[in-house]
């Protein structure tokens, strides 16, 4: 099966995986929706159909609050791609900098308005910092963490199929705590979807019974890691920090950013991702056709 030519879409099924992965693999960005399994995970929730324009561009077609939008990980397509893509889709969502940066000028010149999306930038923090938790300014973390590794017995493994039924268990308990689904069933299929995503991750033990797991990729050629899903039993005190400052510890050298993906917009979780301190974002952007945005179709 292969992408259809636009204006054809078609579902993003797990047949289009060999296709697809290696075009994605090499966006310079690091933004965590564009790889294979971030987009496959959420293709229900957003409807994902997709298709490639005729120079080879990869477009994705997507729907939420009843807006359709698109999106273009690795360029941006001609002139009249854009304006037959305005005239079905509301917006233009998810445009990175590598994207942007090259033709913002031409796009703008074109009519399309672009504006920051900072509900959707992505968080990143030094691997170094996750793993050392050094200074003042993470004298708390540190302290949960150094109080979870002196009350519990614990153990950490890399995440592996023998693992999953540990890692479902932990998933239950947690959508039973939060009293709602959440992310819960994109979760749950990256477990069960384990050695066909290729992602990669760390299951959680305290006194030999399942407490926690994350799980993951590698995005910009090695040089970041994306975690897209951390779960635990949150009765353990500090076991997030734990897991959090664990697995930064085990990644290879050659990672230097974590990647912890967006806030969506909610203050508690933007507070909380600002507590560790990042040192950057994945800025993405917004495109709109503008006052003098004139299809010439």
């Amino acid at each position: 099966m292969q992408t259809p030519c636009y204006p054809g879409f078609a579902p993003l099924t797990l047949e289009l995986k060999d296709e697809i992965h290696p075009t994605l693999a090499q966006t310079p960005d690091g933004v965590s929706e564009y790889t294979f399994g971030g987009l496959f995970l959420f293709r229900n929730r957003y409807n994902y159909r997709v298709s490639r324009a005729p120079d080879n561009t990869l477009i994705l077609s997507g729907e939420r609050d009843g807006k359709k939008f698109f999106m273009t990980p690795c360029g941006a397509p001609g002139r009249d791609i854009l304006e037959a893509l305005f005239k079905t889709h509301d917006y233009w969502k998810g445009i990175p900098d590598s994207v942007l940066i090259p033709g913002r000028e031409r796009l703008e010149a074109w009519g399309i308005e672009i504006t920051e999306d900072r509900d959707n930038f992505d968080y990143l923090y030094l691997r170094n910092d996750l793993m050392e938790l050094p200074g003042k300014k993470y004298h708390k973390k540190r302290n949960l963490v150094n109080q979870f590794v002196h009350y519990y017995a614990h153990e950490e493994q890399p995440l592996t199929r023998d693992c999953i039924p540990h890692a479902l268990q932990v998933l239950d308990h947690w959508r039973e705590d939060k009293g709602a689904d959440g992310d819960y069933t994109a979760a749950r299929e990256s477990l069960e979807r384990f050695g066909e995503l290729e992602m990669q991750g760390a299951m959680y033990y305290i006194n030999g019974e399942p407490a926690g797991w994350c799980l993951g990729e590698y995005l910009a050629e090695g040089r970041m890691f994306a975690i897209h899903f951390e779960k635990a039993i949150d009765e353990y005190k500090g076991i997030f920090q734990y897991i959090n400052q664990s697995f930064a510890a085990s990644l290879p050298e050659s990672v230097i950013h974590i990647n912890r993906e967006q806030d969506l917009g909610d203050e508690g979780l933007r507070q909380a991702k600002l507590t560790y301190r990042p040192s950057g974002f994945v800025r993405k952007y917004t495109g709109r056709p503008g006052i003098l945005f004139s299809p010439s179709l």
